[in-house]
């Protein structure tokens, strides 16, 4: 997600603000004319003040709602899901500014957290948090440890819905200089589920789903000029054995669709003061195009 909602918000709400105030102690135009009677700006102040208010308090100090808009995240989330972020989870921040001006709480192992992308702040991303401040994360051939403890995993037979999986990969997208129409996404998208693997994977309190592509060197997705733009600080997702350690106030995150998502391993770390939420809760799905939105899939995140 690119656009910030607050960028109009915001600056809406403090002139209407100023509107408002300015009537009821300076110039009292609806209190000399009586209501309906005052200006067009004045009316307008008094009409959408206070709901801009109410909107911009829940949207920068309570909730946020969001659209999951890639598929780094399946199975837990998908290409179309519209999730709820916790803005108090992680602090209360100002908007625009994203200066922390209330400490409420901080991210723990496996919380799934929204962020602005510290190479591009403008932009959002989602992903899991895997290592606090201070950690060491390692990997070897599949096994992933925080500060030399292995996380407990567990493949499991697990299918992923048909319409989902055919979502994975959205008409337009370019893999290898290719830009892929309907079908070609489609078709790009159920070959890779043919490949995959599911395990069960359980991270502090959070017990989720991963997603594993078997022989994923070969996928279109991750080519090679793909793995070669990570960072030369951290590890790529063809690391089969690595290890990091977590810088003080930052966290390092991953995807649940571990070999086809562009996280931490490519880009480096978090910053705490790029963090804007904890993914709470799915209250809708909607597929690409004309297509009714469904609810079937509504459910607190793990």
């Amino acid at each position: 997600m690119d656009f910030d909602f607050n960028l109009i918000l915001v600056p809406l709400t403090l002139i209407l603000g100023a509107i408002w105030l300015a009537d009821k102690f300076i110039l009292r135009q609806r209190k000399q004319r009586g209501k309906g009677q005052e200006s067009f700006t004045v009316r307008q102040a008094y009409d959408f003040f206070p709901i801009l208010m109410v909107v911009l308090i829940v949207r920068s100090f309570i909730v946020e709602p969001f659209n999951i808009p890639s598929s780094s995240m399946v199975p837990t989330l998908y290409t179309g899901d519209f999730i709820t972020v916790n803005k108090t989870a992680y602090g209360l921040r100002l908007p625009l500014l994203n200066t922390k001006v209330l400490d409420t709480g901080s991210p723990q192992h496996g919380d799934v957290a929204v962020f602005r992308f510290p190479e591009n702040p403008k932009q959002y991303y989602i992903k899991r948090v895997i290592g606090l401040p201070g950690d060491t994360v390692s990997y070897d051939n599949g096994v992933l440890s925080i500060n030399g403890e292995a996380m407990p995993t567990e493949q499991v037979d697990f299918t992923a819905n048909e319409a989902l999986v055919n979502g994975l990969y959205p008409e337009g997208i370019e893999i290898n200089n290719e830009t892929l129409n309907e079908q070609q996404a489609i078709k790009l998208s159920q070959y890779e589920e043919s490949l995959v693997s599911y395990s069960k994977e359980k991270i502090g309190e959070h017990t989720h789903l991963i997603r594993d592509i078997d022989g994923f060197e070969s996928a279109a997705r991750l080519d090679a000029t793909f793995l070669r733009e990570h960072s030369p600080s951290v590890v790529a997702t063809e690391g089969k054995q690595w290890q990091i350690k977590v810088p003080e106030e930052q966290y390092f995150v991953m995807g649940d669709n571990r070999d086809s998502s562009k996280d931490g391993r490519f880009w480096g770390f978090v910053p705490d003061k790029n963090l804007a939420g904890k993914a709470s809760y799915i209250w809708m799905h909607k597929e690409a195009g004309l297509k009714m939105p469904s609810f079937s899939r509504n459910g607190s995140i793990d």
